[in-house]
């Protein structure tokens, strides 16, 4: 294991540096930050724990975060510095090579819920350029039933910022919750459009682009 240098105050146990590592990892490869809830899995530890390990760091100036707000961990700049010392985490699309591309969780496709994070892998390579922009989501709902969209389905996703009118994307709305949408510019605001009668448009003045999907997978 590697050790990072020795300092007065930013001493840390194996378990804070993985715990920094897998927040760093989330921003940069998801955009967003990983809830309380997703650290306990990822570290198979209690959510107690991680806050103990959490109130650490932030005591360490490693970690900042917004009271009451979901994913909203952030990595200081000390932080950011200190991981840049010790060998750089390898990603598990590295470790695979890029035979397969993560299933990173699911994304509704009715009301939007926070996105989960899971462990599973989904072989696609023969069918798509895969790098490491390219991951999957399990569809949860029947929202876009009419766009041949069902529950079950894999929808394969590419990350990008922004979006064509008429897209269907991921979107984040208020920084906390992912749905699966057409995605259209009004005015001041845009419109997240479902293909199911049975569902209203989401109106958001605080939605972010996630991922533009590029393929459906379906197991019949």
């Amino acid at each position: 294991m590697q050790l990072i240098p020795e300092t007065a105050s930013n001493q840390l146990t194996p378990r804070q540096l993985q715990l920094l590592r897998v927040i760093a990892y989330s921003q940069a490869s998801r955009c967003y930050s990983p809830t309380i809830a997703e650290l306990a899995r990822e570290l198979r530890i209690s959510r107690s724990t991680v806050f103990e390990h959490i109130g650490e760091l932030r005591k360490k100036d490693l970690l900042c975060a917004c009271p009451g707000k979901a994913r909203s961990l952030k990595l200081t700049s000390a932080a950011q510095e200190l991981l840049s010392r010790v060998e750089p985490q390898k990603s598990p699309d590295h470790a695979a090579g890029h035979t397969s591309i993560p299933l990173l969780g699911v994304v509704a496709a009715g009301a939007p819920i926070e996105a989960v994070e899971n462990a599973e892998r989904l072989s696609l390579e023969s069918y798509f350029a895969i790098d490491d922009n390219t991951y999957a989501l399990e569809v949860r709902g029947d929202s876009m039933i009419d766009a041949d969209i069902r529950n079950g389905d894999y929808v394969v996703c590419r990350r990008r910022c922004a979006a064509e009118d008429g897209q269907l994307v991921v979107a984040i709305v208020d920084n906390e919750n992912a749905t699966l949408k057409r995605f259209y510019r009004e005015d001041s605001r845009v419109r997240l459009e479902p293909a199911n009668d049975d569902y209203d448009p989401i109106y958001s003045n605080n939605c972010r682009i996630e991922a533009v999907v590029v393929g459906l997978v379906r197991k019949l």
